[in-house]
């Protein structure tokens, strides 16, 4: 039929409202997690760059243990550091193979036979963010990462400027700036989340199951593209799939590893130079694919 019944278009409308609120309401997460972020960093901008710049040949090792907070604001964090040139490419890789969205949520709440995936899971993206963190940082030497000594002038001269208005200074320095750049973040997040979510959801999550279960072996590449989704919704789906027992463990490392959540959107944003965007993005990709099809043939399609 060319034209929608009555109930189809009822149950269109609350699909969509489904999408909508759930498109909100990690928009919303990830709006306080950055805000809280920026507040905090406002704070302790020099002493963190400072910490990060002393050991930048080892601050992969922070950076993935960072990702493995399971918000989809610890990605958006890492990009902004990197944009602002605190972290190495390395680090933000890093970051980028640890995240995992709300995947790990999910895998305690389900609380069943796959939780105990959940071990080898954070050990494998914490020991591959790492590995290839620091491997990224060597083969690319020459970066440029902020001097501190060049923060601390810049601050003193606004201080400076600013010394009859120390007052208003604290308050854009420490709460309207932060306001302002998280709430630039969550519209451009919301409008994402939306067209994305609507994607996902009018496809269906059975028809990806049923694409999982007659293509088992293009599972770890397939995983690895919705993967790329920057959205809160793909980590979900990949997860659900693989708990309903639609996905092996391969599949699922795989999926997740190259899953940065809101991350790569930032980064395409904000960096001027897309190439490096892409750059990231292809290295990535390419590891998850890699790791995710030796992980099936040790473990099993």
């Amino acid at each position: 039929m060319v034209f929608l019944t009555i109930q189809d278009k009822i149950m269109t409308w609350e699909l969509f409202g489904e999408i909508l609120l759930d498109a909100l309401k990690d928009s919303v997460l990830v709006f306080a997690f950055v805000f809280l972020f920026h507040v905090i960093l406002s704070f302790i901008e020099t002493p963190v760059s400072n910490f990060l710049i002393k050991r930048k040949k080892t601050s992969p090792i922070f950076g993935s243990f960072f990702g493995l907070i399971p918000q989809c604001g610890t990605s958006v964090a890492a990009a902004d550091l990197y944009v602002k040139k605190y972290i190495s490419i390395g680090t933000l890789i890093a970051v980028f193979l640890s995240c995992s969205d709300e995947a790990l949520l999910m895998l305690l709440g389900a609380w069943n036979e796959k939780t105990i995936y959940i071990l080898p899971l954070i050990g494998l993206k914490l020991v591959t963010g790492i590995v290839f963190g620091f491997l990224i940082d060597l083969i690319i030497r020459h970066q440029h990462i902020e001097e501190v000594d060049h923060i601390e002038e810049e601050k003193e001269c606004h201080l400076h400027h600013d010394e009859g208005h120390h007052e208003n200074t604290s308050i854009h320095a420490h709460l309207v700036h932060p306001l302002i750049h998280s709430l630039q973040i969550f519209a451009y997040v919301l409008i994402i989340n939306i067209a994305l979510g609507t994607i996902i959801g009018f496809v269906g999550e059975e028809s990806f199951a049923n694409f999982m279960q007659t293509n088992r072996y293009l599972a770890p590449l397939f995983t690895s593209i919705v993967g790329l989704i920057p959205n809160c919704a793909s980590s979900v789906l990949i997860t659900e799939l693989f708990l309903s027992g639609n996905l092996s463990f391969g599949a699922l490392f795989a999926g997740l590893l190259v899953n940065s959540g809101l991350g790569v959107l930032y980064l395409l944003k904000d960096l001027k130079d897309w190439k490096k965007a892409l750059f990231i993005i292809g290295v990535s990709f390419s590891i998850a694919v890699s790791l995710g099809y030796i992980t099936c043939l040790i473990s099993g399609f």
